[in-house]
């Protein structure tokens, strides 16, 4: 699982860094999750492809997280993509979207899937055979949602020499890696846990865009691999965190250490401070496992 930071900054762009975009890879998928103004610029930069880009996950429809989104969509077209792309948002951005191409007369020549999201519970927004992705309602000055993303348990691996040593057919492998007992010839039952080890252990990547402090979250994300959690200020300007509906590090270190996830990545930093660094300081007075995010950086999680 490895995460690319496109931008990571509150509110405006500026020549030095960018509003909020990231991809995250997971079990050969490329999801894009938000895409503030440059996030095509952030992709040709990062030397991500386009064309592995199927699904866009879009936390609310503030400028900063969705004004890259039109002029994405509209590359891809001059791109001459064909493939599917899915957008996963809050309900209106459909509307908001298909607006701005009607006018500019710019409609794609692949098709557009929106998913629009307006549920205040929990809910899976995506599912395949490997990964599953899940809302986590957050609050904010309007409707917004973080995205949790699971890999699902695959095949138990094989252990060929207790398969060899039993002298199973390579036509039972598979039934084996489901995690099926064999019956041999002679009647002898093989369970499965002698012929087979434990699969690779999943991992899970909590995404929390932009919310007040909010612990009705913990339950979502508990025990996730991998959490980031928006810190636009630090504990100095509490106030002005409560006031916009944001968290500060310190807060976003308690939802950390009441959920038990193993990392937090810190980001959406106000471009008030000079140095991100105090965010991390201040966090880890609160919970040890803090990494910052900042615009190119790259995350690889084994």
């Amino acid at each position: 699982m490895n995460l690319t930071i496109l931008g990571c900054y509150a509110a405006t762009p500026r020549t030095i860094t960018n509003p909020t975009a990231q991809v995250l890879e997971i079990r050969n998928r490329l999801f894009l999750i938000d895409c503030g103004e440059g996030t095509q610029v952030q992709l040709r930069k990062n030397k991500i492809r386009f064309s592995k880009i199927n699904h866009i996950f879009i936390s609310h429809l503030h400028g900063d997280h969705m004004y890259g989104l039109v002029g994405l969509i509209s590359t891809f077209m001059l791109l001459n993509r064909k493939t599917d792309l899915h957008i996963h948002g809050p309900k209106g951005i459909k509307e908001i979207i298909l607006l701005q191409l009607r006018y500019s007369n710019s409609f794609t020549g692949y098709n557009l899937h929106f998913n629009e999201l307006s549920a205040t519970e929990s809910e899976i927004v995506h599912e395949d055979e490997k990964v599953v992705v899940k809302t986590i309602p957050l609050k904010h000055r309007i409707y917004t949602n973080g995205f949790l993303f699971q890999e699902k348990i695959g095949d138990r691996k094989l252990n060929i020499d207790a398969v060899q040593n039993h002298e199973i057919d390579t036509c039972y492998y598979q039934k084996i890696k489901n995690g099926k007992d064999i019956t041999l010839d002679d009647g002898r039952i093989i369970p499965n846990d002698v012929l087979t080890f434990e699969p690779i252990p999943t991992k899970s990547y909590a995404f929390c865009s932009d919310t007040m402090y909010d612990e009705s979250i913990i339950s979502i994300i508990k025990d996730a691999d991998i959490l980031y959690h928006e810190t636009t200020f630090l504990e100095s300007e509490a106030d002005k965190a409560e006031k916009t509906m944001h968290s500060t590090a310190k807060q976003a270190a308690t939802i950390a250490r009441k959920a038990n996830v193993k990392q937090l990545i810190l980001g959406h930093y106000s471009t008030r401070y000079d140095n991100i660094v105090l965010f991390k300081e201040e966090a880890e007075t609160i919970f040890s496992n803090v990494l910052l995010a900042d615009d190119g950086k790259t995350f690889e999680f084994d």
